[in-house]
């Protein structure tokens, strides 16, 4: 008599677990283009916070809007990209309440492909918030003063960016019991993180305090190395720090994501 296995087996080859990913990757992006309005914050809180503190605060904080607008866009490139890293977390909350990883559960699939699929599918909201952000900027006269080379190492960087911190999000989106409460918990961080650097102005207006430890921020740190790519200046130093930031996020929030996964699910 045959018997069915009720469990799908615990290892699978890297290779697998990569196809895998990939394929939960898709469905991910599938379920942008059924549902486009999941890119409405990626699309309309660049242009919101660009005109913003362009037009209100460029002359005060730059002494023209044009000198503002150079230093505000790599920097907003940033927080842009840091600030939709957060969704992730929120949509895999929901499938968890929902019950879609009970199914997941039950295929013989790796344990970590629901989490990395869906941080590589949030990679198109990434993409649409930076051509969003960029060709506006364009728009309202921002221009790159480097090569396409140097602009195209500036993207590929904070894509990277996003995605090593993402997992900090995946990792509340597992740990919190609903969608809003682990929304509610990384604004809580990632808010003083934005602000409490060198996007909107440079530290060396804040208090010493202050000005220690945002200097030292990540956000300050890859919007310096993205203001050398893109308008030019000094990158390895700024880079260096960022890329730090970035191999630490993920040595500390990857196995914390995959460890809240496994014990929600």
């Amino acid at each position: 008599m045959t018997t069915l296995a009720l469990d799908p087996p615990r290892r699978v080859s890297p290779v697998k677990g990569t196809q895998h990913a990939l394929s939960l990757a898709w469905r991910g992006i599938l379920k942008i283009r059924k549902n486009p309005e999941q890119l409405a914050d990626v699309t309309l809180m660049p242009i919101i916070f660009l005109l913003m503190f362009t037009y209100l605060f460029g002359n005060a904080l730059g002494g023209s809007i044009s000198n503002y607008l150079q230093s505000l866009v790599p920097g907003l490139v940033v927080m842009n990209i840091l600030q939709a890293s957060l969704t992730v977390g929120v949509q895999l909350n929901t499938d968890v309440t929902k019950g879609v990883f009970d199914r997941f559960r039950s295929m013989p699939i790796a344990r970590s492909a629901p989490l990395v699929g869906a941080v590589l599918a949030d990679l198109v909201r990434y993409v649409v918030c930076l051509a969003v952000l960029m060709v506006v900027a364009m728009v309202m006269g921002y221009r790159i003063e480097t090569g396409p080379m140097q602009f195209l190492a500036a993207i590929l960087l904070v894509l990277a960016f996003g995605l090593c911190f993402c997992w900090g999000s995946v990792f509340v989106g597992m740990l919190m019991k609903s969608p809003g409460a682990a929304q509610g918990l990384m604004f809580v961080f990632i808010m003083p993180l934005t602000f409490g650097s060198n996007v909107f102005v440079s530290t060396a207006t804040m208090p010493g305090w202050l000005r220690s430890r945002a200097d030292i921020s990540p956000v300050s740190l890859m919007a310096n190395a993205l203001r050398g790519l893109m308008n030019g200046g000094a990158v390895a130093g700024p880079l260096g720090g960022a890329l730090a930031w970035m191999v630490g996020a993920v040595v500390v929030f990857f196995p914390l994501a995959t460890w809240a996964y496994r014990r929600r699910v």
